[in-house]
């Protein structure tokens, strides 16, 4: 592995550590703390900056490595502002979001690094566009960067199986990005919480696993199933078709392959000299 390949996979690692120390500090928090006075409105900055930071160091690195080039953010540009016009037209409304959709077969072509920038680019995008920038915000972007991602690391499969695998990648993912998400907020809930489904601190994993679980059926399946059910159905509609536009794509553009020089009268030279020419209407 390069140098350029190892600081792209350090500085990944480092943005996955972020993510999981945002979401997951409070829930070290000891018997007796009161969690409700805290919240994210003292640290979301830090975890905003912070992430803006790694992910720019993720780009550079890749570029540095080859593993991007200019077209290939050029394709990111144009597919996190297409996330973030997606995720404009529903604003949320009953948990409809087909921004997923994308976030999943784009996912699924980019790769893990790409897949992650995409959809915390997307998410960005269109809390940009919707004025919709607050202490959530990181925790959002993180939580899209990681449903594009999984969909990236999903296992190979024939192409006749890879459209349910993603269908039922989009279900799951709708589901999970909510029980995510209500992590920024729950453990800060206190007394507000419903009898029996509030956080907390001290108690044993199994009390507030179940606590959270009372708490994510009463408040979030609501809001999660929809946009899950969307996101698989948009998904079984949309896979064949945009799979292979990105694939052809990426292709074309041959971003990933390596270009290798050779003297004039070697063998690879001589036989791209005496191919026939390409038809122009290929």
């Amino acid at each position: 592995m390069t140098t350029g390949r190892w600081r792209g996979a350090l500085t990944m690692g480092l943005v996955m550590v972020v993510g999981v120390v945002a979401f997951g500090w409070p829930f070290l928090a000891t018997s007796g703390s009161e969690l409700d006075q805290l919240g994210h409105s003292g640290d979301a900055s830090l975890v905003f900056v912070a992430l803006m930071a790694l992910l720019a160091l993720v780009l550079l690195a890749e570029l540095g490595s080859g593993g991007m080039d200019a077209k290939t953010v050029a394709v990111l540009g144009v597919l996190a502002a297409a996330g973030g016009a997606l995720r404009v037209l529903s604003a949320g409304t009953a948990g409809l979001e087909p921004m997923f959709f994308l976030l999943v077969i784009a996912g699924r072509v980019l790769g893990p690094t790409k897949a992650f920038l995409l959809g915390a680019l997307a998410l960005l995008t269109s809390a940009f566009l919707t004025a919709g920038v607050g202490p959530w915000t990181p925790f959002q972007m993180l939580s899209c960067g990681w449903v594009a991602m999984g969909a990236a690391l999903l296992p190979r499969v024939i192409v006749r199986s890879e459209r349910w695998l993603l269908t039922a990648y989009g279900l799951v993912a709708g589901l999970a990005y909510g029980a995510v998400m209500n992590l920024w907020f729950w453990p800060f809930l206190g007394s507000s919480a419903p009898s029996g489904a509030g956080f907390t601190p001290g108690a044993a994993a199994t009390a507030n696993l179940q606590h959270y679980a009372v708490f994510y059926l009463a408040t979030s399946l609501a809001w999660d199933l929809p946009r899950g059910v969307l996101t698989a159905v948009l998904t079984w509609v949309a896979a064949p078709p945009l799979l292979r536009a990105l694939r052809r794509s990426l292709r074309q553009a041959r971003f990933e392959a390596p270009v290798a020089f050779a003297p004039p009268h070697s063998p690879i030279a001589a036989s791209t000299l005496s191919a026939p020419p390409a038809s122009p209407l290929r």
